[in-house]
């Protein structure tokens, strides 16, 4: 049928097909809006779930690393009752037998510090090589200053068997992260000595070059453990989990104060405390190559 013959349909016919349509395009639009309205929804729920997600983990692993540390617990192998592990030439660790510590059995800081810090372990011994002794702290500014000024000399003198070198790591500044920094990397450093002792003077120095900045979280755990990894240390995933040495570290932060330690780094050369009294305005180079000059 040609256009010219075609039926021209009603005002009716017209208004109801238009009615129709327009109820379609309604219908299609509420069914628009419907979906989106339960895409948003769900979209706001996952994003609940997953906030919520983070919220637990964030606040696990803060409880997690700031619960109660156990008084008494195991020294890692190849560290000493005193809380150190000695360097000597090269990669070589001073072996030191299994022990037990406990935080319970030491006094209490001083009310005044001593005239004269005794650290014990630190005296120097005849026809052994000049001890030096650092009470160090991994978040500590000027432990790291120290390390970067000295530490080749000190690396240099142990190769060639004059000097011994022995960390004692402290969680004196836990209270300067947010989540007892010092005392983490602390474990982790016992719990690499314990199974590379090869590579704890090369963890240390890791740990001084990633020093993170005081006031924040630190370093995470599993940074820790990468870092361990990455220098070639066996895993100590399960140590720095446990927190196998944390009783180890409190024991020799305890320690410290109790002998009148304030702060870090507190430096010995054979017993005698560098920056104290004569030595006060004395280079620690020079301190310490008046120590090894004695010994002859």
């Amino acid at each position: 049928m040609s256009p010219a013959n075609e039926v021209r349909k009603s005002k009716a016919e017209r208004t109801a097909e238009a009615r129709e349509k327009a109820r379609l395009i309604r219908e299609a639009q509420l069914k628009k809006d419907k979906r989106n309205k339960l895409l948003i929804g769900w979209g706001i729920v996952v994003a609940v779930v997953a906030i919520l997600a983070v919220v637990a983990l964030v606040v696990t692993t803060t409880m997690r690393q700031n619960a109660p540390i156990a008084e008494q617990g195991p020294t890692p192998a190849n560290g000493n009752i005193n809380g150190g592990v000695t360097l000597l030439a090269n990669t070589e660790v001073a072996k030191t037998e299994p022990a037990t510590v406990n935080a319970a059995d030491l006094p209490e800081a001083p009310k005044t510090p001593p005239a004269e810090v005794v650290a014990p372990g630190a005296e120097a011994e005849a026809g052994k090589p000049v001890k030096v002794v650092l009470y160090i702290d991994f978040i500590c500014p000027a432990c790291q200053s120290f390390e970067a000024q000295n530490n080749e000399q000190l690396t240099a003198l142990r190769n060639e068997g004059k000097i011994s070198v022995e960390y004692r790591p402290l969680g004196f500044l836990d209270t300067k992260s947010t989540t007892n920094y010092s005392s983490r990397a602390a474990n982790a450093a016992a719990c690499v000595v314990n199974e590379s002792p090869e590579k704890y003077a090369e963890f240390v120095d890791s740990l001084f070059a990633k020093q993170p900045k005081e006031g924040g979280a630190g370093l995470s755990d599993n940074e820790l453990k990468g870092m361990a990894t990455d220098i070639g240390a066996k895993n100590i995933d399960t140590c720095v989990d446990n927190k196998t040495y944390r009783p180890f570290v409190a024991y020799t932060t305890k320690q410290a104060a109790s002998i009148g330690v304030t702060g870090t780094p507190t430096v010995f050369v054979d017993g005698k405390q560098w920056g104290k009294g004569d030595s006060a305005q004395t280079p620690f180079p020079d301190f310490l190559q008046t120590a090894i000059a004695a010994k002859g």
